[in-house]
């Protein structure tokens, strides 16, 4: 599987339900949280273009925020990105 970063901050309703989404399909990720490392933000905007949250990275490649990670999930795309 490869691996999952969540950039994230706190008091985020979007950013709980990504977690929860993979938390939910027994995806691992890792969570770097914008409030707890503020120099984080550098490597999102190097990463993704962008300073929305969530940003969710499969890999290398972002696929945006949760409702871009709900509906890959929903069409069965997610588990295509996930394989190794």
């Amino acid at each position: 599987m490869k691996p999952v970063t969540v950039y994230s901050t706190n008091m985020c309703p979007f950013c709980e339900a990504a977690k929860a989404l993979l938390s939910k399909r027994g995806v691992a990720y890792e969570e770097i949280n914008f409030a707890r490392e503020p120099d984080s933000r550098d490597r999102l905007i190097e990463k993704t273009g962008g300073l929305t949250f969530p940003q969710i990275l499969i890999g290398e490649t972002n696929i945006g925020g949760f409702q871009e990670l709900r509906a890959a999930d929903q069409s069965g795309k997610l588990a295509e990105l996930l394989a190794a």
